[in-house]
């Protein structure tokens, strides 16, 4: 599914001469090396490809008639062979995850007929705005997938996580937004959470049960080398999407958790960890640390403790405010 300007029908047919406005050949005033128009134009066209990660999905695709392919692998070739094409044609060429439950959610909502490639190039252009794209610069297509996938997902949560906060109204006590609250209330929290932390490379993990199910956000963070200079400023929007789903679990006021994995050299890894309760992290003890990690999630059986690794109890972070949403 390709979103892109269609030249194509204004090509000649091979073997056919293209004619002046007289008869005689066209006549160009172009340099030896020099391509024509049509082609510069080309060349300048930006194309946003969207791509069936999975089996899953390729076989939810099947069911439209004008969807061709009957193999999952087979499309992923022809695919790689699309895209080598954009560039050894020198065109840049992005790439979105192609979602064919959100692709049926948008024709419904768009009107559209789900089985046509015009429906299918309209919610690539849509899933590309939304979502962003990944730039492709030839490498093989299997292995840019998971990352496609992996920041798919993301930019999704936070989406998801940022339609809960404009949803969540505001507050009848003050008429502040409770979601616009929440997210400052992230944000500060986050900061201190990471001052407190020290030094080391920090890697946090937050999950939030919201209406649809659990959300998760994951942030690195380097801290400073030594006490006293400043830490290193981890990426803006992983930041804001860290926040966003931190936000999500204070204005919803609903549970939920948040561990921080803090590395040092010639050190074992320290573990923390925090659950969320009424808009607030309250810090975990050493024994509810160890037990979150060292039991099956899914069977509720004891595992092994991981080695080198220490496990610790939380730490309190500061909390200026009083109330749940302010």
């Amino acid at each position: 599914m390709a979103h892109d300007d269609n030249l194509s029908r204004h090509t000649p047919r091979p073997g056919r001469k293209t004619r002046g406005p007289r008869g005689g050949p066209r006549a160009t005033n172009r340099p030896g090396n020099r391509p024509s128009p049509r082609r510069a134009l080309r060349q300048e066209a930006v194309t946003t490809i969207g791509v069936i990660a999975d089996d899953v999905d390729f076989r939810a695709m099947r069911r439209y008639p004008t969807f061709v392919f009957d193999d999952h692998p087979e499309y992923l070739r022809h695919l790689q062979a699309l895209l080598r094409s954009q560039t050894t044609d020198e065109r840049h060429t992005g790439i979105v995850l192609f979602d064919p439950e959100d692709f049926a959610a948008f024709c419904s909502e768009q009107g559209l007929d789900p089985d046509t490639p015009l429906s299918r190039s309209r919610y690539t252009a849509h899933a590309a705005e939304r979502f962003g794209t990944l730039t492709y610069g030839g490498e093989p297509l299997t292995s840019l997938l998971p990352e496609l996938i992996d920041r798919s997902v993301r930019r999704a949560t936070r989406y998801y996580a940022s339609s809960l906060l404009a949803e969540a109204g505001e507050c009848s006590d003050c008429g502040r937004h409770i979601g616009r609250a929440a997210f400052d209330r992230a944000s500060r929290t986050l900061a201190r959470l990471l001052d407190a932390a020290g030094t080391g490379s920090h890697h946090l993990v937050c999950s939030v049960r919201t209406p649809s199910g659990q959300i998760f956000a994951v942030l690195h963070a380097e801290g400073p080398t030594t006490t006293p200079s400043p830490p290193a400023e981890p990426d803006t929007s992983d930041v804001a999407e860290f926040v966003t789903v931190l936000a999500a679990g204070i204005a919803l006021n609903t549970t939920g958790g948040l561990v921080l994995r803090t590395k040092t050299p010639a050190a074992p890894d320290r573990l923390h960890g925090w659950r969320l309760h009424h808009g607030r992290l309250l810090a975990l003890t050493e024994a509810q640390v160890f037990s979150a990690y060292c039991t099956d999630i899914e069977t509720g059986d004891p595992v092994p403790p991981e080695p080198g690794v220490d496990y610790r109890a939380g730490f309190d972070i500061p909390d200026d405010d009083p109330q749940t949403h302010h």
